[in-house]
Formats: C-alpha cells, structure tokens, sequence
C-alpha cells in the first residue's frame, strides 16, 4: 500500500489549537456495560436495560464537561461549536498504584487507551465542543502515564487535550490495498 500526503508533517498547523482543556480527576472508562433488568421498547419487545460497567464514567464525563462548559463561558461568546473535520490529541495521567514496582514505566494495565477516550469525546460533545465526536477524523498524539512519567503527564490523575481544525490535504489517502 502507497500512502501519500499533501502535507507530510502533522506537527505543523497553521494556528493553535482551536480548543484546549486540562482537567483534573480519575480519568473513567466507557464502553462495558453490564444488564440491570429488562423493558418494554415503543413495538411492545421486551429489551434489555444497559448500564455503565464503570463507576468512574459519570464522575468523569460530568468532570470533563463541566471543564469544557467553563472554559468556553470564558472566552466570552467568541467560541462556536466546532465542526467539519477535526485533528484531536489526548494524554491521560492515570492514578499511580500505591506500590509501583520500579521497572514500571508505561502504564499498560485497565483501563484501556481507547475507552477513555470515548468517555472523554462523549463528555465534550455533550459539553458543545465539537458538534459531535464523529468530526475528529484522527489524533496527533494519544497517551496514558503515570504523574511525572512522560512528556505530557500531569502531576496528579487527569487529562490534557486540544482539538485542531484539520487542513484539508492532511488527511493520507491510499491507492488500496496490495
């Protein structure tokens, strides 16, 4: 396969990020869920009723959107909705276990990379951030640490993230596979 760009270099935008957010709090994951009972849909089907796995979800969520809806409040009206294609980065500090053995450096234990970020994209769109999380078409930059354990670690649980408005040409465009 034949990947070719009309930009080459991702790190170079034009301007800052359109939106940026630190935010402070155990990072929770979305995405199990576990049957709490039954219901009747609109058709008279009995269907099951789905709840969050996890406990943290909600913190998280509330967390994360409260911080957006904050941080848009402060720039005064001159923030819209952004919407079109999007160029998204997220590095998550995780909380550090009691006792860390030594030669643990990169957290790679529950929860995953990718259920924090559906937690935390839900979270903004309810916010108004974006007009909905399907508009980042992909990520600069994804990461989960521990506090002072990388180069965008917080020094307590939270997350650091900026979204782009991605330039047209960025995205790499294939000739299929081979």
């Amino acid at each position: 396969m034949t990947i070719t760009t009309a930009h080459t270099d991702i790190e170079e935008q034009p301007t800052g990020p359109a939106f940026s957010l630190v935010v402070y709090g155990i990072p929770g994951p979305q995405g199990s869920k576990k049957p709490v009972g039954n219901r009747m849909s609109k058709k008279g089907n009995l269907v099951p009723v789905l709840v969050e796995s996890s406990k943290k979800v909600k913190p998280w969520r509330d967390a994360v959107k409260d911080a957006a809806k904050t941080q848009i409040l402060l720039q005064r009206g001159r923030f819209t909705t952004l919407d079109g294609p999007l160029l998204a980065e997220m590095h998550f500090t995780m909380p550090a276990p009691k006792t860390m053995p030594k030669d643990r450096v990169a957290h790679t234990v529950y929860p995953d990379l990718s259920k924090l970020l559906r937690s935390t994209e839900d979270a903004l769109t309810q916010a108004g951030v974006w007009a909905d999380d399907a508009r980042v078409v992909r990520y600069r930059d994804l990461s989960k640490a521990y506090p002072g354990r990388g180069p965008h670690t917080l020094d307590r649980p939270g997350v650091v993230l900026h979204v782009w408005r991605d330039r047209p040409g960025l995205i790499p465009v294939t000739d299929g596979p081979r």
